[in-house]
Parts: C-alpha cells; sequence; structure tokens
C-alpha cells in the first residue's frame, strides 16, 4: 500500500485487478513504473480495454474477480489470491490470459524485429 493506503504494488512487481471487465493499476507515484507495466498499459488502450489508472482500496483489490502482477522476469503472472481470499475467476482469468497473449505477442514482435 502507498502512504496513504491506496494499493501500490507487490515486493519486486506491479499490480493490476480487474473489476467488472476495468483494468485497475495504481497511478504510478509509489510504483516500480517498470517496462512491462506500461507496455500492459499501451496493450489495454491499443485493444480499447477499460483501464483505470489511479487509486484504489484494499478492498476493491479483494473483490475484484482476477488480477496479476508484471515484471520483467514474469512477464504476466495471475494472481489466484489476495489476504487470503480466492478470486473468483479461475487462473488464469479471461482479461489476464487476453493480455498476456497480447504480451506475448508483442514480445515475439520484437524479437524478430517486427
Amino acid at each position: 500500500l502507498d502512504p496513504l493506503g491506496a494499493v501500490s504494488s507487490c515486493n519486486a512487481t506491479n499490480f493490476f485487478c480487474v473489476r467488472e471487465g476495468e483494468v485497475l493499476t495504481s497511478s504510478g507515484e509509489c510504483c516500480f513504473n517498470g517496462v512491462t507495466r506500461g507496455k500492459v498499459l499501451e496493450l489495454c488502450q491499443r485493444e480499447g480495454m477499460a483501464v483505470r489508472i489511479g487509486d484504489f482500496t484494499l478492498e476493491e483489490a479483494r473483490s475484484a474477480e482476477e488480477a496479476f502482477v508484471t515484471g520483467t522476469f514474469g512477464g504476466l503472472t495471475p494472481v489466484r489470491e489476495i489476504d487470503g481470499r480466492r478470486l473468483s475467476a479461475g487462473l488464469p482469468g479471461p482479461v489476464t490470459l487476453r493480455l498476456r497473449s497480447l504480451y506475448e505477442s508483442l514480445k515475439n514482435d520484437y524479437a524478430s524485429g517486427r
């Protein structure tokens, strides 16, 4: 949590959750602002996915349908539970699965020079 109590990040990864089809992530003031996080946000925008960048509470995260973290080594890694509360979507959830696929395609395009 950031100094004001809003969800920010995990120990070494950036946190995203999905509520009612909308992807939520912190404002970026107290998170890592990594390359993977930035690419995921670009993908959301490119694909017309609803995304909210800003403060949200731990309770909003706990009641999300799905969640994932991003990082250089793990790419998009699905989250099964938050504070012992299992998220309702399968693992990975449909939005996480879609974004993970888009992200992998983007990495493959970069690797092949496209």
